[in-house]
């Protein structure tokens, strides 16, 4: 059993550890759409080079891209999370499923993975470190000077 010091430690930082999590998770995220829309780091599209952002490939690519920076900043993070959880959810069925039953055999882990953090964030916000933490905190000082 661990010590209570060491406990009540632990709890402490879980507000800053779920913005690490957000910022670790959004930054392999955009990796996953960078791959699609620009082919960077690598080329990983069938036939190489990037996917027509008019595809469905683009899309994800897209919803990626610009969800994963929303992410990482932490900018309107419920919404955004709520749908590429949704994104992925989708991926999965639509791209893996069909390949077998076992996500790790049929290349969908990642998807499945991406798909219960971003519902997780969806429900638990984005961490104290993050734009809509600002947002909050501004809001709460506008809003506690305006007489009412």
């Amino acid at each position: 059993m661990l010590n209570p010091s060491i406990t009540t430690r632990l709890t402490s930082w879980a507000p800053y550890l779920l913005s690490v999590l957000r910022i670790i998770g959004a930054s392999m995220f955009i990796l996953y759409g960078t791959t699609k829309l620009f082919a960077w780091p690598a080329a990983v599209m069938p036939g190489g080079g990037t996917a027509p952002l008019a595809s469905l490939a683009g899309v994800a690519g897209a919803l990626e891209v610009v969800g994963g920076a929303l992410l990482l900043v932490g900018l309107f993070t419920r919404p955004v999370a709520f749908i590429l959880s949704g994104e992925m959810a989708i991926a999965y069925f639509m791209g893996h499923a069909s390949q077998g039953f076992w996500p790790v055999l049929n290349g969908g882990a990642p998807a499945v993975f991406f798909c219960f953090l971003w519902l997780y964030f969806s429900a638990a916000g984005p961490g104290p470190w993050s734009l809509d933490a600002i947002r909050s905190r501004s809001a709460g000082a506008i809003s506690s000077t305006v007489p009412v």
